[in-house]
């Protein structure tokens, strides 16, 4: 539903399907260049990976190298958000899609010439940390910018078709390509990938673009982003749930190298097989989200209670195929839960500040994994994989149980519990009789 101004004058919007975005031209260039650029991403993130275990043969090193990527967006998250804010988005991108090529070659170079230690490959990962502190932002806000609010949920949920769907092909192909021929290709291939999202930015026509209002240079603009989400419930609470789900339960790079090396005793395919799989269920969850079109509150706590429910059954399963199969509704449920509550969180947010909100909601997502998966692999590396994993999910589950009951404390509602034959078994209800006094969110509410 449309609140801003001029919103019962304005022109119904174009009907949302599936793939509505990809009739707008700059998005469909956007999403090609995404494309190729994060199937390389995926390869190094799996070839990294598996250089770290290979190196050291502990899943504390893989801990470490995640953390080290991730930290720089704890320390410095809400600083990228504010340049998001000021600068051209586009400008923006083509400067930090090129440091990233950067430190893919750089570590290509180390690795095929035999001389990588895995120090390089720490600071390589800080080093890329550094660039998304202003790539996230700048990247989740130019959306908007090129689509138009209309159909922002759907190009945030084609986004995360797009990424998933390179999941597929990249650690398959990073599985050969590490048995074949060894780490550093993947790296090589990572680097150039860089080109395709270049090249789409420099072929964007600017006069179809949706420019959003750009926040001067002043003081105290960090402050103002926080008092903005801590005054909206319905962005705060979303903020938490993933802040949590984030730091404990998504560190797949720790458990599925530790599944594969001490659970199953196998190798690199493998790794890229499992993989392959929650790719598999991310991709589902991302074409549904697409076709919702909506971004309802309830679908995301709905969602992030499966998928710790998930994690803790996937822990314990008895044979190889039943935990690999687990692997696809937890994908499905765990990239829901992001799409939800990146798109829910945008379109309630003011433009003015949203580089700053989208900024402060990455950095808990992905920021809190500094914090969470050093933890997270030495409860792996002592009480074993299944342990490691459990922990996660539980943390994930309960999480997701008491931020539904906050938001629906905020939205002034109660869970009804009705067993008469032909009545909602389960259902919210207003507190007190009569309409809701509270306006429903542009996020919806569910």
């Amino acid at each position: 539903m449309s609140t801003g101004p001029g919103a019962d004058s304005a022109p119904a919007p174009a009907p949302t399907t599936m793939f509505s975005s990809l009739k707008i031209r700059n998005y469909r260039l956007y999403a090609i260049g995404q494309v190729v650029s994060n199937t390389g991403t995926w390869m190094q993130r799996i070839a990294q990976d598996w250089l770290v275990l290979t190196l050291t043969g502990s899943a504390s090193a893989v801990g470490i190298t995640v953390a080290l990527q991730f930290l720089p967006m704890l320390l410095f998250g809400l600083y990228g958000g504010v340049l998001a804010d000021r600068l051209p988005k586009r400008a923006l991108l083509l400067f930090t899609q090129s440091a990233m090529a950067a430190t893919g070659l750089g570590l290509a170079v180390l690795t095929l010439t035999g001389q990588v230690q895995v120090w390089h490959v720490y600071l390589t990962a800080f080093l890329l940390g550094l660039v998304t502190v202003v790539d996230n932002p700048a990247r989740q806000t130019f959306v908007n910018e090129m689509v138009g609010p209309d159909q922002l949920a759907n190009a945030v949920s084609l986004n995360g078709a797009n990424f998933q769907s390179a999941r597929l092909v990249g650690p398959a192909v990073a599985g050969v390509l590490i048995t074949a021929v060894g780490t550093g290709y993947a790296f090589l291939f990572n680097g150039l990938s860089f080109l395709a999202t270049i090249a789409s930015l420099l072929l964007m026509r600017t006069s179809e673009l949706h420019p959003s209002h750009r926040a001067p240079r002043a003081k105290g603009q960090l402050r103002e982003g926080l008092r903005y989400v801590s005054s909206h419930p319905e962005l705060i609470w979303p903020i938490v749930l993933v802040g949590f789900i984030g730091t404990f339960g998504f560190n797949f790079p720790i458990w599925l190298t530790a599944f594969v090396h001490d659970v199953y005793d196998s190798g690199a395919e493998t790794y890229g097989l499992l993989n392959t799989l929650m790719a598999v269920g991310s991709l589902v969850g991302a074409l549904l989200a697409a076709r919702r079109g909506v971004s309802k509150l309830s679908i995301l706590v709905g969602a992030a209670v499966l998928f710790g429910a998930l994690e803790v059954v996937a822990a314990f399963a008895p044979s190889f195929w039943l935990f690999a199969v687990l692997l696809v509704p937890i994908g499905m449920f765990g990239l829901t839960v992001n799409v939800t509550a990146n798109s829910s969180i945008q379109m309630a947010t003011d433009p003015a500040v949203r580089g700053r909100v989208m900024s402060l909601f990455m950095m808990v997502f992905v920021g809190g994994t500094p914090l969470g998966a050093p933890l997270v692999g030495w409860i792996t590396d002592v009480y074993g994989p299944r342990i490691g994993f459990a922990a996660g999910g539980a943390v994930s589950l309960l999480a997701a149980i008491g931020v539904g009951l906050m938001l629906t404390r905020a939205a002034g509602v109660r869970l009804k519990l009705d067993l008469r034959r032909g009545h909602p078994h389960l259902a919210l209800v207003p507190k007190q009789q009569g309409p809701v006094s509270h306006k429903e969110s542009p996020a919806r509410a569910g």
